[in-house]
């Protein structure tokens, strides 16, 4: 949700409890952003017909605030859509449920929504209440495999004073036994190109590695394939870029996401910093420690 000005900018900060709502908030206040966190709704509306802001400002959205509920921020998002002068976004902070318990559990800290309860309650409440607004989204983060210091390292690239000029592109490869990146716009298939895992001395090895790079690119097919997809995020770009779009998401797939996926993602990701993009790249699987390899067993496919 964008509006058609161009002037005063606004990021809402949504997203589960635990999911890093507050790590997010510091971080645009340390690139310049105005920040307030916990803000009841009711005041948004005094606060921007109060006197101009002269930077960007950023309002942290908590369910724990007395007058939260989700039709009244729904309502407040497509208000401030309408609003002349103002560009608005929906920042979404996504968190796997399972990875927020174990939050949970290692800080001893209650849920907003179940204090007296189990926090695993709390989480499936404050989700359902969430839905509609992670909807609205205009840009995403899947912060379950992120550190503190990552979360702030995304929150810098797609936020940073420069990036309204080109939107940030995160590039990433990932397993689909862990399923698809939540979040990105285009994700593509390389499991049909030939797999290091089937050669003794590369299966150790990840895409990275010079070794496993050249295995994979000289499959028959990876030309043909990374010029298409590459043609593709360079005919795309800069469509999203004027309709203000800040942030872009390209995922790529195989089957542990370790090699063939890996290679790829560190491909396109050169390709388009060499074009002048401002490119980050997340390796989702790498780091870590396959359950087989963990317990002494063969793994059956990279």
């Amino acid at each position: 949700m964008t509006s058609a000005g161009t002037g005063q900018r606004l990021l809402l900060v949504v997203g589960p409890s635990g999911a890093g709502r507050s790590t997010a908030i510091a971080a645009l206040e340390d690139i310049g952003y105005e920040t307030i966190d916990n803000m009841p709704l009711r005041l948004l509306p005094r606060l921007l017909d109060g006197s101009p802001i002269d930077r960007p400002l950023a309002l942290g959205i908590d369910v724990r605030n007395r007058d939260f509920s989700t039709g009244a921020l729904i309502s407040l998002i497509d208000g401030l859509g309408m609003t002349k002068g103002l560009t608005a976004e929906v920042f979404y902070l996504e968190c796997d449920a399972d990875v927020l318990l174990r939050r949970y559990s290692e800080t001893r800290r209650r849920h907003p929504l179940s204090p007296a309860e189990s926090p695993e309650l709390g989480i499936r409440r404050e989700a359902r209440l969430l839905v509609p607004i992670r909807a609205r989204a205009d840009i995403l983060i899947d912060t379950s495999d992120l550190t503190p210091h990552d979360l702030k390292a995304e929150v810098g690239a797609l936020f940073a004073p420069d990036s309204t000029r080109r939107p940030a592109i995160t590039v990433s490869s990932f397993s689909y036994r862990r399923g698809a990146p939540r979040g990105a716009d285009m994700i593509l298939d390389c499991r049909f190109l030939r797999n290091p895992h089937w050669q003794p001395e590369l299966r150790p090895l990840d895409g990275r590695n010079e070794q496993v790079a050249e295995y994979v690119t000289t499959d028959e097919r990876f030309d043909n394939f990374f010029d298409k997809v590459a043609d593709l995020a360079q005919m795309l770009l800069p469509a999203y870029m004027d309709e203000g779009k800040a942030h872009f998401s390209i995922g790529f797939g195989c089957t542990g996401g370790r090699h063939r996926s890996v290679v790829v993602a560190e491909r396109l990701a050169r390709a388009l910093t060499a074009a002048g993009w401002r490119v980050s790249v997340r390796h989702r699987e790498l780091g870590r420690q396959p359950q087989a390899a963990a317990s002494g067993k063969q793994e059956g496919i990279a």
